[in-house]
């Protein structure tokens, strides 16, 4: 008897499962589709679809004693955090990935650049390690560097988005910050040329 009744709860388990399996896939399809069709053919949004999830790290105001001048970004690669600086002891604190183990790196730059959905080239010394990767990549949301890039000084480096969220608090780059793309934006709106980061890397 009670082997009768574990087919037949197995029966309804496969009975209920197919369906909503199938409404699981068609809502997944009407997804895709429909960030598809935010996007232009430059990649750049037209409705403020910025295509990543919530960072795992919320954005937040904290206390922040330092005597870097309002306006300075602090990105403290230990902490996996940037922080830009906002005065009377506080600051923006945002969630990054950071580079992985041998592509860490301190110093103080000057944003040189600010790029809304840019095009990524990837340096030789990137192609060296990986020469599967594509030589030139159009801005768009399937782009490594996601909606926004703050370019570093002279450097190869930047500040930049990602479609992957996951990654935020994760030491994966090659030596890059990443952040979730809403959160690139909002920094970007907060920064400007010539802005200084500071990369503690202790």
């Amino acid at each position: 008897m009670a082997f009768v009744e574990f087919l037949l709860g197995e029966t309804m388990i496969r009975f209920f499962a197919a369906p909503i399996a199938a409404m699981a896939l068609l809502l997944a399809g009407a997804g895709t589709a429909s960030a598809a069709g935010m996007i232009d053919f430059t990649g750049t949004s037209s409705t403020g679809y910025l295509g990543s999830g919530a960072s795992p790290v919320p954005r937040s105001t904290v206390m922040y004693p330092t005597n870097y001048a309002p306006g300075t970004v602090v990105v403290n690669t230990t902490e996996r955090r940037l922080y830009l600086v906002l005065g009377g002891g506080q600051a923006l604190r945002y969630g990054i990935g950071v580079g992985r183990d041998g592509f860490r790196w301190g110093g103080v730059h000057r944003i040189t650049a600010k790029k809304e959905w840019p095009d990524w080239t990837p340096p030789s010394q990137m192609l060296a390690r990986r020469p599967d990767l594509p030589r030139h990549m159009k801005g768009g949301i399937e782009n490594p560097l996601g909606a926004r890039a703050m370019y570093l000084g002279s450097t190869l480096y930047r500040i930049h988005g990602s479609n992957e969220p996951e990654t935020i608090g994760q030491a994966v780059s090659s030596g890059c910050f990443r952040m979730t793309n809403e959160d690139v934006a909002d920094l970007y709106g907060r920064v400007s040329v010539g802005t200084t980061v500071v990369v503690l890397n202790n």
